[in-house]
């Protein structure tokens, strides 16, 4: 008589258990492509020191990398990290917390939410006034990062209303950045004269 209760609790436990593997979420992959940025957007002549550029690396790098931990790895919240880490690669090619989080992204590691050097409201206010610092300048390089980080600043903080405003001041202007010129940078193909003689046509 115990014999088959035991083998029917047996049996039910069974069932259960693969009930419970059955209904558990699938581990979904990531979204993400890393993004392609080349040799860099930003030479020495950018009005900014490598210390600076380093900084604003690592906390637009973190910042992404945080969206990503709170939106578990949503779509837009991987699309915005694409750019930002784009950014942070042309800004610093060899920033260790972008070129870490980068591989770990394409390979379908979610970050950890980590403590920032600042709140997204204090890091978007700090973009706009170096934004506008930059977009004074006559070089082609500072403009187009001042573009990006006031952008970027409407993004991070919409209720700062400067931040808006500068960054619907840029689309009305037509001068909205075209991110895809930082995330898939084309590869540049020597010109005949680059060549070496014998390599010449």
């Amino acid at each position: 008589m115990l014999t088959p209760v035991k083998c029917a609790w047996q049996g039910i436990i069974g069932l259960l258990t693969l009930c419970a593997v059955l209904a558990a979420p699938e581990e979904k992959k990531l979204d993400y492509k890393s993004p392609v940025v080349g040799a860099g957007l930003f030479s020495d002549k950018l009005g900014m020191m490598d210390k600076e550029r380093e900084e604003y690396a690592i906390n637009l790098a973190t910042y992404a990398g945080n969206q990503i931990a709170d939106a578990k790895g949503a779509p837009a919240a991987l699309a915005q990290a694409r750019r930002l880490l784009a950014l942070s690669l042309h800004l610093a090619p060899r920033n260790r917390k972008a070129v870490v989080m980068n591989y770990q992204l394409e390979r379908g590691i979610l970050p950890l939410k980590v403590e920032g050097d600042y709140s997204a409201e204090v890091l978007a206010r700090l973009l706009l006034t170096r934004g506008q610092l930059l977009m004074k300048q006559s070089s082609e390089e500072d403009v187009l990062l001042g573009r990006c980080f006031i952008e970027v600043a409407a993004e991070m903080d919409a209720r700062n209303e400067d931040a808006v405003y500068a960054s619907e001041l840029l689309r009305l202007d037509r001068n909205k950045v075209s991110w895809e010129k930082l995330t898939d940078v084309k590869p540049v193909s020597p010109s005949a004269a680059d060549l070496p003689t014998n390599e010449r046509p």
